[in-house]
């Protein structure tokens, strides 16, 4: 066990009482990194870690405030914005980009003395969910080279797995925490939506996308979360967090809790296994579970895919050779300026997104499709609203199966498939976790909790409770 193993409060502890300092600890965490180089699970080092950690130690000794997470390294995904480190979306388009101003998050993060040492690979733009669509080549999954790590914040899920930081971040629009959280054995939090601003992270789908923390247990999930939680005067989608916090814990109580059926029974009765001993572990507990369905989750795909490509073509028009990023030097007009630019700058996913969403909100489709789509998200919400009216939180599977083969899904299809289990709660905006509930032929199986809106505390003190129950101590042979 590292000291990157530790509870981060623990740890954030042992840095403000000077038994261990953030410079060390930094480097630990620097030379994790290079160790692990060859699964490329990080995109670029922040050159100013270092002297940052020197700062919180000098702090240290002379006995002034140095935050919550003092000295606790960790890395971001690299669509947050951050100073004095390029933010590139792992797109072409975005390469060398320095930003002009940082995220909200990372400010936040910053203030209570947490360290950003690196920043972390994804697909580009947040478009996939293996972390192959990256401009910059596939991060792979630590407990199988050969396989994917998941996406699209794929880079900060090997990264726990791995043991490079205490904790990363990752940005959640139909999945992209929680789908590589199950693939690589780790704990990801998608927040309800607008409980963490989204101010300074490049947009996918803005009435979708969610800022959380990837981590190694339940704990640290909810000790991010109640920093970097609240409202934001630069995200005006924001939300009051609980008045309560997210770290005093309790016993949740032995409450009502709903087996989806919709969330569960597509996958290998090997997977589903997984899940039903949880589910004995469960009731043998004192928990109440039933099994429920969802009817128009089977249409929440199909919902989805009209819904966000519809919003990221239009989050996507500003990348043309002129505002941002790539500009091709060789184009004479300003019509050869944006189509050779975004020709060149965008990759095949992105520019698929596009055309669906250009299509969908086009005049004589737009009825057709979008907004039907948008009445199917709102029957997705009802139903989702009628259950939580008797249960206290639904359980799923994270994802239809374990990490499949780097290179195996040719067709997008089949890659959007993936997204089957996390987008209805993307849909309906509600808080959702992914933990690992178990292994399938020694690769880790990630169970999915689903609370109401603003229901996070409730539903971290329930993940925390399962997380006991389930004992998951497994780690990647890597890590042995």
């Amino acid at each position: 066990m590292t000291n990157l193993d530790r509870p981060i409060e623990e740890l954030a502890a042992a840095v403000k009482s000077g038994q261990i300092s953030a410079v060390s600890l930094t480097q630990e965490s620097l030379a994790a990194i290079k160790s692990a180089d060859n699964y490329h699970a990080v995109l670029a080092l922040n050159s100013q870690a270092l002297e940052r950690a020197q700062a919180i130690d000098a702090a240290i000794k002379l006995g002034k405030p140095v935050g919550r997470l003092a000295g606790i390294p960790y890395i971001a995904k690299d669509n947050f914005l951050t100073l004095g480190i390029h933010t590139t979306a792992a797109s072409n388009i975005l390469k060398n980009f320095e930003a002009p101003y940082q995220a909200t998050v990372i400010n936040k993060l910053e203030a209570e003395g947490a360290i950003l040492v690196a920043k972390s690979n994804l697909d580009a733009f947040g478009h996939g969910a293996s972390t192959e669509n990256s401009d910059f080549g596939p991060t792979k999954n630590p407990w199988d080279e050969h396989l994917a790590p998941g996406g699209s914040s794929g880079g900060s899920a090997a990264a726990i797995a791995l043991g490079l930081a205490s904790f990363t971040l990752g940005t959640d629009t139909g999945g992209s925490i929680r789908q590589p959280a199950s693939f690589c054995g780790v704990v990801g939090l998608k927040p309800t939506y607008g409980l963490v601003s989204r101010n300074g992270v490049i947009a996918m789908g803005s009435s979708f996308d969610c800022i959380g923390p990837i981590t190694r247990n339940v704990g640290d999930a909810a000790f991010v979360l109640d920093v970097i939680s609240g409202l934001d005067p630069q995200d005006s989608t924001t939300i009051e967090k609980d008045s309560a916090g997210y770290t005093d814990t309790q016993s949740p109580g032995k409450g009502k809790l709903a087996l989806v059926k919709e969330l569960y029974d597509q996958a290998d009765p090997d997977i589903q296994a997984v899940i039903t001993e949880t589910i004995t572990k469960l009731k043998s507990s004192g928990y109440s579970v039933d099994e429920v369905s969802l009817p128009s989750v089977d249409l929440a795909l199909a919902c989805y895919y009209i819904l966000v490509p519809a919003e990221i073509s239009s989050n996507l028009e500003r990348y043309d050779g002129v505002k941002f990023g790539f500009s091709d030097a060789s184009a004479k007009t300003l019509d050869e300026t944006y189509r050779l630019s975004r020709d060149q700058g965008f990759g095949a996913e992105a520019k698929r997104r596009i055309l669906i969403g250009t299509y969908v909100l086009s005049s004589g489709y737009y009825e057709a499709y979008y907004r039907q789509a948008q009445k199917v998200r709102t029957l997705i919400i009802q139903e989702f609203d009628q259950l939580f009216q008797k249960f206290d939180a639904l359980i799923g599977l994270t994802a239809p199966s374990a990490a499949f083969a780097l290179g195996s899904h040719k067709n997008p299809l089949a890659m959007y498939l993936e997204d089957a289990m996390t987008v209805p709660a993307s849909l309906a905006g509600l808080p959702a976790i992914s933990l690992p509930a178990g292994l399938d032929q020694n690769l880790p199986i990630g169970l999915q909790l689903i609370g109401p809106q603003k229901g996070e505390r409730q539903l971290l003190d329930l993940a925390m409770e399962v997380e006991g129950l389930i004992d998951f101590k497994a780690k990647p042979g890597v890590r042995v």
